[in-house]
């Protein structure tokens, strides 16, 4: 029997039995329990001390029989109740030790205030274990990024120096590669300590939303010649917003990036781009033909460290950074970033709005205008 299949019998067995330990344990307060468990005492004292009284049993006989009678069914009982403290202590002394798979069996049917400790507790044991996980991953990532173009330059720079290849212009590009690529991974690394400093500075300001678009493709085309992908822009005319571009670029470099990274040689990538006036909103859509992403993992593709599956496009995977920083861009603007259903194939939709606002200066107005007047 595999170590999961005995986990997956063992959850079970335990629920059952704190579900015998808790016969009072469904109702929805703690009190109305405590409440009903002394009733039930008293009760059952008051009719065995009548019964032995009637019998012709002492008096100093029959109530102190009673009491110990009413005293250990009020432990019995609330020994049950308190079944899912026990565990808590018993999982949090595990979580000490860097045992984080350890979860509080509580009841079923429990709905009181020890039941939904229990429910929260093994919410919090799960992000815990995720936050655990995504340590022990990032740790092995970042260890092998650095470890190929570290490997790469030595090779090349060792070989330069012994006199086995020429510092030709071709093998000092490919350093220059290599060095870009360990620049490129340093800047994500700072990025998301940024991200878990909750570092939010932004140098607002207003441009052409257009140009902005030209100047984050240049980098990218040069990058992707190799690739013969066509990057169609279609842009909505005079398009304008407000936002740190520096933040932004981010955003869209990330994104676009990862359109060209999953797509097969030769394809298309469309950038399309226009102004929802209602909601006053700057929406762009970065398709990639052709492929597309499961909605079930549409939201996990956003989480650090993940990366996306081998594929025909110019590369797979990548440090895993990439969308969770584009995602955090998009929300130190007040934006978001998603991926919509489409046809044509996987489409990232960025909606971000046109007029930048504080989040401070929107809770001090009451009346929630906005607009190109708006201060920032």
């Amino acid at each position: 029997m595999s170590k999961d299949g005995k986990s997956r019998r063992k959850g079970p067995s335990l629920s059952a039995r704190v579900d015998r330990e808790r016969p009072i344990g469904s109702f929805a307060s703690l009190k109305v329990e405590l409440s009903v468990l002394i009733i039930i005492s008293t009760a059952i004292a008051f009719v065995m001390a009548w019964f032995l009284l009637k019998m012709g049993w002492s008096g100093w006989i029959a109530m102190p029989l009673t009491l110990v009678v009413a005293l250990g069914i009020t432990y019995f009982f609330s020994r049950g109740l308190t079944a899912p403290l026990r565990q808590m202590r018993d999982a949090a002394e595990a979580m000490a030790d860097g045992d984080y798979t350890v979860r509080v069996h509580a009841t079923t049917t429990s709905h009181d205030e020890v039941g939904l400790l229990a429910q929260s507790f093994n919410e919090m044991a799960e992000e815990l274990q995720h936050a655990d996980q995504m340590r022990r991953d990032m740790v092995a990532n970042v260890s092998h990024e650095l470890r190929t173009p570290v490997s790469a330059l030595q090779a090349m720079v060792e070989n330069m120096a012994d006199g086995v290849t020429e510092p030709t212009p071709a093998n000092l590009e490919g350093i220059l590669e290599q060095t870009h690529r360990l620049s490129d991974l340093i800047a994500f690394l700072l990025d998301l300590s940024r991200m878990e400093a909750g570092a939010a500075s932004l140098q607002i300001e207003d441009f052409d939303f257009g140009d902005f678009i030209d100047e984050t493709l240049q980098p990218l085309a040069i990058a992707d010649a190799g690739h013969a992908h066509d990057i169609q822009v279609d842009l909505e005319k005079g398009l304008r917003m407000e936002g740190d571009q520096d933040r932004l670029r981010q955003l869209f470099t990330n994104v676009i990036s990862n359109a060209l990274k999953h797509s097969a040689d030769g394809t298309t990538v469309l950038i399309q781009a226009h102004e929802d006036r209602q909601q006053e909103t700057i929406v762009t859509n970065v398709v990639n033909f052709g492929s597309q992403i499961p909605p079930e993992a549409r939201t996990d593709i956003f989480r650090r460290f993940v990366k996306g599956k081998a594929g025909p496009g110019t590369e797979s995977g990548g440090t895993g950074l990439g969308l969770s920083i584009a995602r955090w861009a998009a929300q130190l603007h007040g934006g978001q970033v998603q991926v919509v259903d489409d046809p044509r194939g996987a489409d990232f939709e960025i909606t971000l709005p046109r007029y930048h606002r504080d989040p401070d200066e929107d809770e001090g107005d009451g009346d929630g205008s906005g607009g190109p007047d708006a201060p920032h």
